[in-house]
């Protein structure tokens, strides 16, 4: 391995890789859970929820696979690795949908607009980042710990869904995985509409994998080198916060999975707007619009850090490890987002 090829830059490599991949299907594919949401409650489509439930799918059945096979151990996962506080992901996974409405989009998706050349989205990303490292580590992280304390999973106590069900039945938790994996991509793919949605499911099937590539990666490098790497996959709140930090401190600092996870979303959303001629600046000249995204984008930094995800943190990479947290986050977020689309469309005025 070359001398400048450290472990923490191999991580950031492969977080890159898998950001790039998602940048593209962004940008390519139209891969994105705001615009999904809003078709499916405004726009009578559900091509787009179809194409986030046959990702997690293809994650979910990628990852138990990984893990039959020995290349993965789920529970090193950070989201196995902790107990689960249903309150905080009912609680930050509203804020984080709500936030999002007002934002136009959630951390992931103004990361690729970001790409695009949308100078918007380049504030929401900066306040997000900032919003998640003050509830993170910042003045408000005294209030979060005293009120959702983070501790490890109790031995006794299955970590996961496919790990409850698996003491349940006595069956292999990595079957089980694999099963309810195939189970949700038949189900994305239970519509004749969708299943000629050729590109659709192609770019559905690649953020599956670019999930599925995080947890391989790292945990490869993990198991193999002798720097203490954290097993992850990708997650756009938070490591928005640390990318700033090492932007700001690379002389004294490791780059990390999340910085890579970041820069290849923008890469990848740059290298897409191109291809579909589609890059181009913008800003935005309404202050009245401006000052509802930035609070879109404090809450849903905020929001993430107490649900521990994002959409694609929670949404994709939580739930590719079937954990506790990511359905009921991610139901949360529906639920907070359809708020705020509400608020902003039909306002909250009864109807005569």
């Amino acid at each position: 391995m070359p001398e400048f090829l450290t472990e923490e830059m191999l991580v950031a490599l492969i977080g890159m890789g898998g950001g790039l991949l998602l940048g593209l299907a962004a940008r390519l594919g139209r891969f994105c859970t705001m615009g999904a949401i809003e078709d499916l409650l405004y726009g009578g489509s559900d091509t787009r929820m179809r194409m986030w439930a046959l990702a997690i799918g293809v994650a979910v059945l990628g990852s138990f696979a990984l893990a039959a096979t020995g290349f993965l151990q789920t529970e090193t996962s950070y989201y196995l690795s902790i107990r689960w506080m249903p309150f905080a992901s009912v609680l930050g996974g509203l804020m984080f949908g709500y936030g999002m409405a007002l934002a136009g989009n959630c951390g992931f998706g103004s990361i690729a607009r970001l790409g695009g050349g949308d100078m918007r989205a380049f504030v929401i990303v900066l306040v997000m980042g900032v919003s998640a490292y003050v509830v993170l580590s910042g003045p408000l992280a005294p209030l979060r710990v005293m009120i959702f304390p983070q501790e490890d999973v109790v031995n006794d106590m299955p970590p996961g869904i496919a790990h409850l069900l698996g003491s349940w039945t006595g069956a292999s938790v990595n079957v089980i995985g694999i099963v309810i994996g195939t189970l949700i991509i038949l189900g994305a793919l239970a519509n004749k509409a969708f299943v000629t949605e050729g590109k659709a499911i192609f770019w559905s099937v690649i953020v599956g994998v670019a999930i599925v590539s995080g947890w391989a990666g790292s945990y490869w490098v993990a198991t193999t080198g002798f720097s203490e790497i954290q097993v992850v996959s990708h997650s756009f709140s938070a490591p928005v916060g640390e990318s700033l930090l090492y932007f700001m401190t690379a002389s004294a600092r490791a780059p990390s999975f999340a910085v890579g996870s970041v820069a290849g979303v923008i890469t990848g959303a740059f290298i897409g707007s191109l291809i579909k001629g589609h890059f181009r600046w913008e800003a935005c000249e309404d202050p009245r619009e401006l000052r509802r995204q930035i609070t879109g984008a404090a809450l849903m930094g905020a929001g993430a850090v107490l649900a521990l995800g994002c959409t694609v943190g929670q949404g994709l990479s939580a739930f590719s490890m079937l954990a506790f947290s990511a359905p009921v986050t991610f139901l949360a977020i529906f639920a907070g987002a359809a708020l705020g689309l509400r608020q902003l469309i039909e306002g909250f005025q009864p109807a005569e």
